[in-house]
């Protein structure tokens, strides 16, 4: 029989459990629950037959988006680890998911799949919100955290904006149809004309029924834009696609929704004194177009009437007396023109213009001894018998 000292025997199953539970998965409820000021929890994992303490560290937690409570149920992964001391062993986690996550992931990406191929989700669908509600409508519950900060931040913003709250649960069984319903009765009421759909932070458990079908439809199918406002910025569901809006949490899309009163007051007020002010430039235009016009004595109009008459003539004189020099101009110019073409002048040079059968001749040989031939001078003309021919040499 082996003999053990009690460190050399702890040693021992340290080292036999570490070895064989190294990497495992345990799913269990959480118990006793304890978030230590150092920053790492501790709780325990029970079944109906037993329980296993556990203990996970800062740098593991800190990858957990949301700590546990006691009664949920999760997977965790990690390793067996031996505490001397004590003589016990736990389970040292590094990673946690809730029990059925895996599933439920796989359905949420199914479901975001087949909505998204019936364009749900399209961008082109969105609609903007309008710059100046006339009311505020609010699908919540009427107890959360959400709707207190909604009406906080709106009755900040713009203290006399309307708000209808539509009641519906935000969590648990039937929410989703419940949400739903509240988006259509808003639709009904009419007097909305925007609508947030929301709630505070909580788990991915208290956060899912915003994930639900029949609200993601509901959003689509609502007349009146509607802001998506489900738990903090880093929550993200189906309803926020959906949404005409996404705001990262209520207090945002309430201030999205809703303008300074302030500010729009002060904007309403300035275009109403550059109107003002514009309205009184043309009045003050308008007075001195006025008074520059005077109602004239016919007598007067008669006289004028004379006076551009006479103008009148004094222009048209001047410009048929131009138009005549101009013409002259022209017609002395064409007649210097005609002299220098003319064969006339030529003749004053001591030539002269022979014809016979009244036709010029350029040609002796077109004449025979005997023809009589007319001699144009530059001064009168004679007639004469040719009597001699002497056609021009090659």
């Amino acid at each position: 029989m082996e003999r053990f000292t009690v460190s050399e025997l702890t040693g021992e199953i340290a080292a036999l459990l570490g070895g064989s539970f190294d990497d495992i998965e345990v799913e269990g409820e959480i118990s006793g629950f304890k978030a230590h000021g150092s920053g790492h929890w501790y709780f325990s994992l029970k079944d109906g037959d037993a329980v296993l303490n556990a203990a996970m560290f800062r740098n593991a937690n800190a990858r957990v988006r949301q700590p546990p409570r006691d009664g949920d149920r999760v997977i965790v992964r990690g390793a067996i680890d031996v505490y001397p001391p004590r003589g016990s062993y736990s389970l040292v986690v590094r990673a946690m998911q809730a029990a059925g996550a895996g599933d439920h992931l796989r359905r949420l990406e199914e479901l975001r799949a087949r909505l998204a191929a019936e364009g749900l989700f399209d961008v082109a669908r969105k609609r903007p919100l309008p710059p100046v509600p006339r009311a505020i409508g609010v699908a919540t519950s009427p107890s959360g955290a959400a709707l207190h900060d909604i009406v906080r931040v709106v009755r900040n913003r713009f203290p006399s904006m309307p708000i209808y709250v539509s009641a519906c649960r935000v969590q648990g069984e039937g929410a989703g149809a419940d949400i739903a319903r509240a988006i259509a009765l808003l639709n009904a009421h009419g007097r909305s004309d925007v609508i947030i759909v929301g709630r505070g932070g909580g788990s991915a458990e208290d956060l899912w029924c915003f994930n639900d079908e029949a609200v993601v439809r509901a959003i689509v199918a609502s007349r009146i834009p509607v802001v998506s406002a489900v738990g903090h910025e880093v929550d993200v569901s189906l309803s926020d696609f959906a949404a005409d809006v996404r705001a990262a949490t209520p207090s945002q899309a309430a201030e999205l929704v809703t303008p300074v009163q302030a500010e729009l007051s002060g904007y309403v007020t300035s275009l109403s004194e550059r109107m003002r002010a514009a309205m009184q430039r043309r009045v003050a235009q308008q007075r001195d177009r006025v008074a520059r016009v005077r109602l004239l004595h016919p007598r007067q109009r008669v006289e004028r009437g004379r006076m551009r008459l006479d103008e009148l003539d004094d222009r048209l004189r001047e410009a048929v007396l131009r138009a005549l020099v101009a013409r002259r101009v022209r017609l002395a110019s064409a007649a210097r023109h005609l002299d220098v073409l003319s064969p006339l002048s030529v003749l004053v040079r001591g030539y002269a213009i022979v014809t016979h059968v009244q036709k010029a001749v350029t040609d002796a040989a077109a004449l025979a001894p005997g023809d009589r031939v007319e001699v144009r001078l530059a001064r009168g003309s004679v007639t004469a018998e040719v009597v001699a021919v002497r056609p021009a040499e090659p």
